[in-house]
């Protein structure tokens, strides 16, 4: 047989007759209801003009202070195949009655055209990682047919548009749901209808809005109503964590909506249980875990986590469980997870230039709760360093929690041993006035309500020494603080903080220090 007609002979795969574009004019109006000015291709959908490519669909949304509708020129300037509007505009365009609704009935057409398994991912902590990490097992074990929300696009319009984003040729889709109110994660699950839904942990995030940890475990548990089987029909795979205090309460929501609950962690009960975990080269951890088979013969995987952290090493028993309960290649997936490197913003290690050699910058500064601040403290602690520098922004939506919260971080910082650290926002006083207090217990000269950019120091702990500190009302005065205290070569310097205070410019500023 010749090879033109081995060509010919080929087998048909199941989705050789779906699109190859991502949408078509006709397909667009079809699925918003809208009515189709001009005949295109779009190759994308995009709701900033600022990040509009050649061969986008841009959604002029309506916001609470602004319209998307001044920017359509622009984006079709940038090379955008067409707009969706609500009015006429110049050049090709999609025009339907209500641009946001019509980005949540292009991302759930783009749900129902795509035999993809479909994964979501919620909890207080590490869901953008958990997310990132099951899209780079999958991605790899499928080569190249995962899709995936990108940053942290978990929101009521960043769900749509990560579901209208999702080609129909995908085999897996992964998407992140986040909340701060009751209700939210409900509205979203409906929406992305995973086969698979994971919990990565509950913590204090958001406790202002929901007022209690119990609250807070409802509300993620919300993701298990939009659980399906393949088929369609209720049932699907809910993943939990085991090591949780909130444990009992998430199985009963997930048991409402699916009979396969699938449990990680430490727990003897944990269906994919941790074994072991020792320091791997390089920073990470080699993990020794054991995935639980209800009809016996339990498989035990062994595998490499390039992120430091013991918070890591839970978390990918978390990816694995998915990846398992998707069917797909767990070998893969330890490879993943050996080559991921952080995220920015969320762990990204940057080695900067500073008098004498270089340091290391970890960027934390996205995000930031009781729990994540802990975890990354400790971590930071067991960081190889001649010098561990902690800045440290206020921790959000905490409500009446919030000084108790911020005062008890007095512990973990000690505990990590860091050398100098820098407190940045109003809230971080409450911290402040406990390192003062400290101070002044120890016989120190305290700070007491340190001002923005004051220096103090804080004793208290096992051997009396003393932790100096500054307490900072801006991004630009901690770098003030910075520069005071002066950087070093060796020194290792963690940047952590709810993404409001600002923190990521002092990484960029950091990042791009020369000398």
């Amino acid at each position: 047989m010749n090879a033109f007609r081995r060509i010919l002979e080929w087998p048909a795969a199941a989705n050789d007759d779906l699109p190859l574009a991502l949408w078509s004019a006709d397909a667009i109006a079809y699925a918003t209801g809208g009515h189709a000015a001009g005949d295109f291709a779009a190759s994308g959908v995009e709701i900033d003009s600022r990040d509009v490519v050649e061969g986008d669909l841009f959604f002029a949304l309506l916001g609470e202070s602004t319209d998307g509708h001044r920017f359509v020129e622009a984006a079709l300037a940038k090379g955008a195949a067409a707009a969706v509007t609500d009015r006429k505009v110049a050049g090709p365009h999609i025009r339907v009655a209500d641009t946001t609704a019509a980005l949540i009935a292009l991302g759930q057409a783009a749900r129902a055209r795509c035999e993809a398994t479909i994964i979501g991912v919620t909890g207080s902590v590490g869901k953008t990682g958990v997310k990132e990490a099951i899209f780079a097992a999958l991605d790899r074990s499928s080569k190249g047919a995962a899709h995936r929300s990108v940053k942290s696009y978990n929101n009521h319009v960043g769900v749509p548009l990560s579901l209208a984003r999702m080609p129909a040729r995908s085999r897996y889709g992964i998407f992140e749901m986040g909340m701060n109110h009751p209700g939210e994660i409900a509205a979203l699950t409906r929406q992305v209808r995973p086969h698979i839904a994971v919990i990565t942990t509950i913590a204090p995030a958001h406790i202002e809005m929901l007022g209690s940890e119990e609250a807070i475990a409802d509300a993620k548990g919300e993701i298990f109503e939009g659980l399906e089987a393949a088929n369609g029909e209720p049932g699907g795979v809910a993943i939990i964590p085991a090591d949780s205090p909130h444990y009992a309460r998430l199985r009963d929501k997930a048991e409402r909506h699916t009979g396969t609950v699938v449990s990680f962690g430490r727990a003897p009960h944990a269906d994919v249980r941790l074994l072991d975990a020792v320091p791997a080269a390089g920073g990470g951890s080699l993990v020794t875990a054991e995935i639980r088979d209800p009809e016996g013969g339990n498989r035990r995987l062994c595998f490499t986590v390039a992120e430091p952290g013991d918070h890591w090493v839970i978390n990918a028993l978390a990816v694995m469980a998915a990846v398992h309960a998707a069917g797909a290649d767990l070998g893969a997936a330890g490879v993943a997870l050996a080559e991921m490197s952080g995220l920015a913003g969320r762990g990204a290690r940057i080695e900067i230039a500073v008098d004498g050699g270089t340091a290391l910058l970890i960027d934390e500064s996205y995000n930031a709760n009781p729990a994540s601040m802990r975890a990354t403290l400790a971590q930071l602690g067991k960081t190889p360093a001649r010098r561990r520098i902690a800045v440290l922004g206020a921790m959000k939506e905490l409500g009446v929690h919030g000084p108790a919260f911020h005062a008890a971080l007095a512990q973990p910082l000690t505990e990590a041993g860091i050398d100098f650290a820098i407190l940045v926002g109003e809230e971080m006083a409450a911290l402040a006035n406990v390192l003062g207090a400290n101070v002044l217990g120890a016989g120190e000269l305290g700070a007491g309500e340190l001002g923005a950019g004051e220096l103090g120091k804080a004793g208290g702990d096992a051997l009396g020494k003393a932790l100096p500190f500054a307490h900072c009302q801006t991004p630009s005065e901690a770098r003030e603080a910075l520069v005071c205290f002066g950087l070093e070569r060796g020194d290792a310097i963690l940047v952590k903080g709810s993404n409001s205070v600002g923190l990521g410019g002092l990484v960029a500023a950091l990042a791009g220090k020369q000398g």
